[in-house]
């Protein structure tokens, strides 16, 4: 019976929890709390949501991830693609800023959490692995190009919407050349001078605290921290100046308090309508989650379990319902300012949920003041750092299938939306692996004189035999190739009149299915009937297990051999 902890990883690090950890832990908290409270403020109105949700959405997810993750340092909570992709789900089903499209965010949390939950307990992480990494870099290459753009009317103070370019440019170009514009100088100013001390935290400031002697991991850790100075600075000269009658977009009034606790929509027909929406946000959720939960892990020489991980990100989102809040997931930007910081554990989530959770009594009020524009230029440096264009250059010149796949994610999320892009994404990557696989590299092999290496006689000086004909496979055989590998065998065959013997040297084949089993045993026959034996060489384990639970071998015309050396030396000798 599996043990309780794995199930449960708090109790792994729970045990031995000391005081050295504890203010590791208490240290970060503090920091990833005071980057925590923007973002999430930012994230929330990204999702047309209002503010105080995305507060709400980082106080018990933390806290649930805590208990059942299995990383020391991801740090859950709302994250830009997954508010975009929110946005566009809900968008959908109520008008924004009314009460439908809250429950209804609501609920798309308690949907993709449970989705993730029943994924994480039937052990589906590795579905995840159908999405390849070229076309999630297109993916949210282009989601970080819409959410900045999303974003410009509140930096400029105007009215457009929109979920995609052909949306948002004509209703941005349209709201800028209008008689009655809407632009707002104010907004302008405020808008335009945090984007700008934003991208010079994170270039200069690091250059100014390191020449001041402060430590490189201090200055980036600082650098990071830059948006709650740009808050707190807005925040007061919008109010001291009044800027808010002046036609400058502030939050507005965001309760404060703890959330109260919600219940989920249980409706059929809202489920229905959510279902697809909340399948395509679990799966980036998981993706980017462990993504960086595993590259963060690897410097600790850590190690984290995907399936666990579906479960925690599942049960943190079933949380963030409960709590009033929106789908979150692990957070890239938060959770390398939590490593840095030293965080030893999760409880530091903890501490930095509790310190959130004070924050709402203590401080909300305030927030009335923020300008929206602050806030748009929090979210644009932020995905900024997310447009990826390099992959295009570096895929084409690496793979035209993989520059196909990024590219038809690029344009069909750019143009249609984040959904239709990823679901796009998941379709193409399933079908390029098809594609590469269904005719997997073959290579006709002879023997390296002087060893008892056998490689491939287009590339290499080698040995051959007229009687016989060695076939490396460097594919697993299964149901979409097999086809290809009948057709060349038949079509060697029958150039070569000599041949007495065909080996199919296996030692990079790792799996067999029926399909193939099929095949090869029509293979066998066909090769029968011309007098030619079909022999095997280095079959590895599982696979050879396989076989032999078939009656394959028993009508096998030839031999398994252990190593292609010994089959060629066998054929070879004159009896044979």
């Amino acid at each position: 019976m599996k043990k309780i902890s794995a199930y449960l990883p708090m109790l792994d690090w729970i045990r031995t929890y000391n005081r050295h950890q504890l203010g590791n832990d208490s240290l970060a908290s503090l920091i990833v709390m005071v980057m925590l409270i923007p973002q999430s403020l930012a994230y929330a109105l990204l999702a047309g949501l209002p503010p105080e949700m995305g507060l709400y959405a980082s106080i018990l997810p933390l806290i649930v991830y805590a208990i059942f993750g299995s990383s020391r340092t991801l740090s859950v909570g709302p994250v830009a693609i997954i508010s975009l992709m929110t946005a566009a789900a809900v968008g959908k089903l109520a008008l924004e800023g009314s009460a439908d499209y809250m429950m209804a965010a609501i609920t798309l949390a308690f949907v993709t959490g449970l989705m993730l939950l029943i994924f994480g307990i039937l052990k589906l992480g590795f579905l995840a692995n159908f999405l390849s990494h070229p076309v999630i870099s297109g993916f949210i290459t282009a989601s970080a190009v819409i959410i900045a753009l999303s974003q410009l009317p509140n930096l400029l103070g105007i009215s457009a919407r929109g979920h995609n370019l052909l949306e948002i440019v004509p209703a941005l170009f349209n709201s800028l050349t209008a008689a009655n514009s809407e632009l707002n100088i104010i907004s302008v100013m405020i808008g335009l001078g945090t984007l700008v001390y934003l991208v010079w935290a994170r270039v200069g400031l690091v250059g100014l605290m390191r020449k001041l002697g402060t430590s490189a991991e201090t200055a980036i850790i600082c650098s990071r921290l830059s948006p709650i100075l740009a808050v707190i600075v807005t925040t007061a000269l919008a109010f001291w100046f009044d800027l808010g009658a002046a036609g400058l977009a502030l939050v507005g009034h965001v309760p404060s308090g703890l959330p109260d606790f919600s219940l989920p929509r249980f409706s059929l027909d809202l489920w229905q309508s959510l279902l697809g929406s909340a399948a395509l946000i679990a799966t980036i959720a998981f993706v980017e989650s462990v993504s960086v939960a595993q590259g963060l892990a690897a410097k600790r020489r850590q190690r984290i379990d995907p399936d666990q991980e579906l479960i925690a990100l599942g049960t943190a989102n079933m949380s963030s319902a409960f709590s009033g809040g929106f789908p979150v997931a692990g957070g890239f930007s938060r959770s390398v300012v939590n490593f840095d910081a030293g965080a030893a554990t999760p409880a530091a989530g903890v501490y930095a949920a509790i310190l959130i959770g004070v924050a709402t009594f203590l401080f909300l009020p305030a927030l009335a003041y923020l300008p929206k524009a602050t806030l748009a230029a929090t979210i644009i440096v932020a995905v900024w750092s997310l447009i990826d264009v390099p992959i295009l250059k570096k895929a084409w010149r690496f793979s035209a299938a993989d520059f196909m796949a990024v590219s038809v994610t690029i344009v069909l999320t750019l143009f249609f939306g984040v959904e239709t892009g990823v679901a796009a994404g998941l379709i193409v990557s399933v079908l390029m692996h098809l594609y590469k696989t269904s005719k997997p590299h073959v290579a006709i092999v002879g023997q390296v004189p002087g060893s008892e290496q056998f490689r491939n006689i287009d590339r290499h000086m080698v040995e051959t035999h007229a009687h016989i004909l060695s076939i490396r496979i460097d594919e697993s055989l299964y149901f979409a190739n097999t086809r290809y590998l009948e057709d060349l065998i038949y079509k060697l065959i029958a150039e070569q009149h000599e041949l007495k013997h065909v080996i199919l040297m296996c030692n990079a084949v790792n799996d067999i299915d029926l399909s193939a089993l099929e095949s090869l045993e029509a293979i066998n026959e066909r090769l029968r009937e011309v007098d030619i034996k079909l022999h095997f060489s280095e079959i590895k384990g599982p696979v050879m297990d396989r076989l032999q639970n078939s009656n394959f071998l028993l009508k096998l015309t030839g031999q398994v051999y252990l190593s292609q050396y010994l089959a060629v030396k066998n054929l070879s000798a004159p009896q044979q």
